[in-house]
């Protein structure tokens, strides 16, 4: 609906400076005030019937009954509002319900600061400053664990039958644990669908991983319907391919390459670090097994003396990484690719690197879920050599394809 010129001249009678019109005595909060009230109004006529003053209403045995006084938190500040009642107490507002002391919205606000890793102080600064809005730790606590039931529902939610690729990774995050800071993993499965979408499965936090907890989370991944995995990229997760392989039987478990050469360049320095990925990359993009043995050897020559646990690191691993070299280039790079994993850790470390620690399991998962949901909005489309790497599984695992699509 457009608003006349005539009304905005009037509604900036005197203005002079920006906080006259921002600020919070300004002209967009009496605004607000004046039109919250006038429709608070308008429900209460149309509870009642009848407008104000007209005779009509005389004898309907209801009436209106004055105003009561209410306070509001909104993103724009506090605003005390006169709320109209009626005489018989059956009036609801349905704009701001009884009970209702924040605006449809400020929620919202609270929970995209914390999605972010800001700390519930840094919160309450922030509102306080940009809204001068106080706001209480307990009521931050409050809005943010209604979101603990939406971690739940996702945690729970059905999957798809079918990934051709999951890789699982693990972040080390402080929690506080029957009185003492613990450092406890946060294991996650992000998994590329059919169609090359992205979707994290869900996420998992135990202080000790092993055989008995892998088996939960494969079989808790089964229950909400997944059939099979074709690849399952792990980091070397102890009991991890008994616990897929009891539960996925045709799986391929793959060490993930992404791991592995981030493990490696933990060991090297900057100045040197350009040039030993390049010479990891020829390993892992040899073209067969043979090829690949004899780069790794020459990689030892070159820098043994330096970094040997890089070349004892690939040895201890190769039976897990040599699968990988029996697919061809289009699925290898959708194996080895950094972006999608990478990002995802980058950005919830961003996350909870504010944090000194959490004070229990619940709180870590709310933050992170949250962390997850804001990047997963930004996945929309899949990787550019998905196509071309769908059109290889099709090819080589057509029969588990077709078989879990029936």
């Amino acid at each position: 609906m457009a608003i006349k010129d005539k009304l905005l001249d009037q509604l900036l009678e005197g203005y002079e400076k920006p906080e006259d019109l921002l600020g919070e005595d300004g002209i967009f909060q009496e605004l607000k005030k004046a039109l919250v009230e006038k429709a608070l109004g308008a429900e209460l006529t149309h509870h009642l019937g009848y407008d104000k003053g007209d005779p009509s209403g005389r004898g309907t045995g209801n009436s209106r009954n004055g105003h009561g006084k209410k306070k509001v938190k909104s993103e724009s500040g506090v605003m005390e509002l006169a709320i109209p009642r009626d005489r018989n107490g059956t009036y609801e507002p349905h704009l701001i319900q009884k009970g209702q002391t924040r605006f449809e919205g400020f929620d919202d606000k609270i929970i995209s600061m914390y999605a972010r890793g800001m700390t519930v102080r840094e919160i309450q600064a922030h509102l306080k400053e940009l809204y001068a809005v106080e706001v209480s730790p307990d009521l931050i606590s409050r809005v943010t664990d209604a979101v603990l039931e939406e971690v739940r529902e996702w945690q729970n939610r059905p999957l798809d039958a079918i990934y051709p690729l999951v890789i699982f990774d693990a972040l080390q995050v402080k929690i506080r644990d029957e009185g003492v800071v613990k450092n406890k993993a946060v294991y996650l499965a992000l998994g590329m669908n059919v169609d090359g979408v992205k979707q994290v499965l869900g996420l998992w936090i135990e202080q000790t991983e092993g055989a008995k907890f892998w088996l939960r989370v494969m079989t808790e991944i089964n229950n909400r319907g997944v059939k099979d995995i074709l690849i399952a990229a792990v980091d070397g997760l102890k009991g991890f391919p008994e616990a897929i392989t009891s539960i996925f039987p045709k799986a391929q478990v793959q060490t993930c390459i992404v791991h592995m050469v981030r493990h490696s360049l933990r060991f090297v320095p900057w100045k040197d670090r350009k040039q030993v990925a390049a010479d990891l990359k020829a390993i892992y993009r040899a073209e067969t097994v043979d090829a690949a043995e004899a780069r790794l050897s020459q990689f030892e020559e070159k820098w043994d003396s330096k970094y040997p646990l890089i070349g004892q690191s690939w040895h201890r691993n190769w039976e897990q990484i040599i699968p990988f070299l029996a697919y061809p280039q289009d699925i290898r790079k959708v194996i080895y690719t950094t972006n999608a994993i990478e990002s995802l850790n980058r950005s919830l470390r961003k996350a909870v690197k504010t944090r000194g620690h959490f004070p229990n399991d619940r709180a870590a998962s709310k933050l992170l879920y949250l962390a997850i949901r804001n990047i997963a909005a930004k996945w929309k489309r899949p990787p550019r050599e998905w196509t071309a790497a769908m059109n290889q599984f099709a090819i080589l695992f057509d029969d588990r394809l077709q078989a879990v699509g029936n």
